[in-house]
């Protein structure tokens, strides 16, 4: 059974179904007043008297004896619920500007302390305490701080009522710790300025607090507040820390310039080439504003991210862009507030991305990237449960240069516009339930300056505005949620056929009947729903149910991540778990998921079905292992614009098997295998290996093994033909073979002053075989050139003849053989507190041959030795403080030291 709507822009029939379904909510107000309350445990600070304690990790008496200690600690992991097997007590002080933490973490035997060094955010396997603060105290956001044994800092946001989920790890206030290690255990000492932290500008303030201690060998989680594992919250269960009066938030400036330099050696690079500019260097600052006492304004100019890693390599045949993770500070930090549910509409990477134009000639020189003028953004959270987020960018128009040796003349070439982008998320939390609902607005708009060849490749603005809600009850128990969203986008007639024709929607298919291709169209409108329940918590069944729409005009990729529309997707899966540990098991999860979609054609275009296993065992060993099979069906999107295609029965199944998180050396092995009906095959071997020889190093490879065979591989559309609406949509066998390792090795000299390095050697071959052309619409057969009365020829050069009666036409040689290496080596030194020193080294070689020979592993080494660039960066930044209304104070004497790690 599907759902059909014909024709386009029906946007009120989703919402008229959500105003029932939120009519139908109100009634169930009762069942929603059901919720667990925080806990009634109270921690009480106490004022320092004196001089402000010295952070150096020893718990001077003469400091903290003042403070009340608490030490009512339970276990959370293994034995949910059963008294700790160490003993921790925790102290809190405070003065005008700071909140002080002191711990004191017993051991009976030290020795089997986890040490490891690591930099800041880095805590790897070593012991460690985190508290987290709700200063708010609304009970759904807060900040975490946690030391380790060995003094290595770590620090993050959380954005939602979740341990994990809609956590910031980019986060980077300015505060310092330290640690110590006697004969008793280790003690750990932090302060936190108040400048650092946003609260309401109350006389007594009352803030929620958890104290956390992790013990990697003996794989025990102990909490101040034990939050059952199969409950959902977690700032909504803190305590409450007292005892803190007289206290504001100083509303920081904090300023961070930089000054950065590059030098550049090319590989093929030619002396006589005049546009060869090896050297760079540029100037640019961040900036951090408290807007009152909920909401923190960023800005940047001129950003430079140049110790940012580099993505991993890949060989993408398919038709459909890759997404990468989001790696630049200043768009990783806040982008939980922006980022909403469901749609993609804010896809980061989007803002300084490579230009979309090219260029050619002699010599060319074209930028690697966008440059970023400004950018700025707004997150917080109001006393109102009101959640903000909003980002306001623009880049630069860029320019590729192009020089001929015959004319000598260098010409200027326009290959991206200058650019706005904006996006604005608000977050309403409703009820006692911690409901929310929520709107985001984006727009992109780009002035071409009348450039008719970016008119007919870009769009010149677009716009997207979301609806979304999540409906809790019983403590999260339950949840409804959803979004509706619409998107409009407008340009050049060129512009918008490219969208049309594109990966996305395909809309030039011969055999569409919903949608009417329109070359001459200069704007796009559609529509995106999705709509979902689900039953996140209880001891042994959850479960989860979802359908979402897209229509063919929809499209965010201007400023967010879409990869297809004209489908109705839906999925359904059961868990059935345990999480106490019984005679075998830690815990288990058996899992049963479906999945598929329709387009608005009614055809079935996905119809997955499989099943998880996850057991851990008593040593904490985990052992996954999923199977899936996936039935029959007709795609939009294998003839890339064609008719519609059969896709064929496939069965996969993958296992894997790692060791406890914990463990100072961790491992995992993983493979996969898979079928389908045609007798194509697919093979893969992995695993992971960490080890940690000493307390300062941390080692580790990742090998990844894949081959196998698609006998549905796209090659290109040639035109003639009667089977298939005049076109030959022509496909072959190939058999591709992947090989890469990626390799981390890193050295901590101090908490804040680290080396580390990355490598991953790449291979992947791929040989053409057996081409062939669709037999008919929504065949998944082929007509294998060489048989059916057609003739092949290959030439030496691997070109393909193709004779079909009167008609002949050729195909290139398609086969590959590539070597990739890319490394990247860091250091990075917070030579005082906020301020940074990188020193950056990047390579990049690459070598690609029309070869289709089956890659080896002893060709990995031979990619160090393939032609690439080398990139070598130094960036320098300064953190200056102002405090409005209050004296700037630095981290200086002892502080610093502390800082600098021991």
């Amino acid at each position: 059974m599907f759902v059909r709507l014909s024709g386009e822009p029906v946007l009120q029939k989703p919402l008229s179904r959500f105003n029932f379904g939120a009519a139908l909510l109100l009634g169930l107000a009762p069942l929603m007043a059901l919720h667990a309350q925080p806990s009634p445990k109270v921690a009480r600070a106490s004022r320092v008297s004196g001089s402000a304690p010295r952070i150096d990790g020893r718990l001077d008496p003469a400091e903290w004896d003042k403070a009340v200690v608490f030490s009512d600690f339970v276990q959370q992991r293994p034995l949910e619920g059963t008294e700790p097997t160490e003993k921790t007590e925790v102290w809190v002080l405070y003065d005008d500007q700071s909140l002080y933490i002191g711990a004191r973490m017993h051991r009976k035997n030290p020795a089997d302390i986890s040490r490891t060094v690591t930099r800041r955010d880095g805590f790897g396997n070593a012991e460690r305490l985190v508290v987290t603060l709700d200063p708010q105290m609304d009970r759904r956001t807060g900040v975490g701080f946690g030391v380790s044994v060995a003094g290595v800092r770590s620090d993050w946001r959380h954005t939602q009522d979740d341990e994990m989920r809609g956590r910031e790890s980019q986060f980077d206030p300015v505060w310092n710790a330290a640690a110590a290690s006697d004969s008793t255990g280790w003690t750990a000492e932090m302060r936190i300025p108040f400048s650092q932290l946003r609260f309401p500008p109350n006389e007594e303030q009352r803030w929620g607090f958890q104290v956390d201690r992790w013990m990697p060998d003996k794989n025990e989680d102990i909490q101040w507040i034990m939050i059952p594992p199969r409950e959902t919250g977690y700032i909504s269960r803190f305590g409450t820390l007292e005892g803190i009066s007289g206290v504001r938030s100083m509303r920081p400036v904090e300023l961070v310039p930089y000054i950065a330099g590059d030098a550049t050696r090319r590989a093929n690079a030619v002396t006589n080439n005049p546009l060869n500019h090896p050297y760079e260097g540029r100037l640019g600052m961040d900036a951090k504003f408290g807007v009152g006492a909920s909401l923190t304004l960023d800005a940047t100019v001129n950003p430079d991210f140049g110790q940012v890693e580099a993505d991993p390599a890949e060989v993408n045949l398919s038709a459909f862009e890759t997404f990468f993770d989001e790696r630049r500070p200043f768009f990783v930090e806040g982008s939980e507030m922006i980022r909403g549910p469901g749609a993609g509409y804010f896809y980061s990477r989007r803002i300084g991305a490579a230009p979309h134009a090219g260029a050619s000639g002699d010599f060319v020189d074209i930028p690697r990237s966008s440059t970023i003028l400004g950018a700025a953004k707004l997150t917080g959270r109001l006393p109102s449960r009101l959640s903000v987020g909003g980002l306001l960018a623009v880049t630069a128009a860029e320019n590729a240069r192009t020089h001929s040796i015959d004319s000598s003349i260098t010409r200027t070439i326009a290959v991206e516009p200058r650019t706005a982008y904006a996006v604005l998320r608000l977050q309403q939390e409703v009820g006692s339930q911690a409901s929310t609902l929520g709107a985001a607005l984006t727009a992109t708009r780009r002035s071409f300056d009348n450039d008719p060849t970016l008119q007919n490749l870009l769009t010149r603005e677009a716009y997207y505005a979301g609806l979304d809600w999540r409906l809790r009850f019983q403590q999260g128990r339950y949840a409804l949620s959803g979004f509706v969203a619409g998107s409009h986008v407008a340009g050049d007639t060129g512009a918008i056929r490219r969208l049309q024709t594109g990966s996305v929607r395909f809309l030039q298919r011969p055999d569409l009947t919903h949608f009417t291709f329109n070359p001459l169209r200069t704007s796009l409108s559609g529509y995106s729903a999705q709509f979902r329940a689900d039953k996140d918590a209880g001891r042994r069944i959850l479960w989860g149910a979802e359908v979402k729409l897209e229509s063919p005009g929809f499209e965010i990729n201007d400023l967010g991540r879409l990869q297809s529309t004209d489908d109705i997707e839906y999925n359904a899966d059961i868990q059935i778990r345990e999480t106490i540990p019984g005679r075998y098991f830690q815990n288990w999860r058996l899992g049963f998921d479906t999945r598929g979609a329709y387009n608005y054609d009614g055809m079935h275009q996905e119809n997955n079905w499989s099943q998880n296993t996850s057991l851990t065992f008593r040593n904490f060993w985990n052992f996954n292992l999923r199977t899936s099979f996936e039935l029959p069906t007709i795609n939009d999107a294998l003839t890339r614009g064609g008719p519609y295609m059969g896709r064929p029965r496939e069965f996969r199944q993958e296992i894997r098997l790692n060791g406890p998180f914990g463990a100072r050396t961790g491992w995992r092995v993983n493979g996969g295998y898979g079928t389908d009906e045609f007798g194509a095959w697919r093979r893969n071997v992995g695993g992971q290996l960490t080890l940690r020889p000493a307390p300062r190093w941390s080692l580790s490879m990742e090998p990844n093994f894949q081959r196998g065979t698609d006998p549905r591989q796209y090659v290109t559309t040639v035109v003639g033909g009667t089977r298939t609406y005049g076109s030959r949509y022509i496909f072959a066998w190939i058999d591709r073979t992947t090989i890469s390792t990626r390799l981390r090795a890193n050295y901590a000299f101090s908490p804040n002053l680290t080396l580390e390095g990355y490598a991953e050697p790449f291979l992947a071959s791929g040989e053409y075989s057996r081409f062939g052309e669709l037999e008919a619409p929504r065949s998944k057969q082929l007509r294998e050139y060489g048989t059916s009365g057609t003739q092949v020829s290959v030439d030496t050069a691997g070109t393909r003849t193709i004779v079909d009666g009167s008609q002949s036409f050729t195909l290139s040689n398609r086969d590959f053989h590539v070597r990739s290496f890319r490394s990247n080596l860091v250091m990075r030194w917070e030579w005082t507190p906020g301020s940074t020193l990188f020193l950056v080294w990047q390579q990049n070689r690459r070598a690609t041959e029309a070869l289709g020979n089956t890659v080896r592993f002893n060709e990995l080494w031979q990619t160090t030795r393939a032609a690439g660039d080398n990139f070598l960066s130094l960036k320098v930044s300064y953190w200056l403080p102002v405090t409005l209304g209050g004296t700037p104070r630095r981290l200086g004497g002892n502080d610093a030291n502390a800082a600098k790690g021991q």
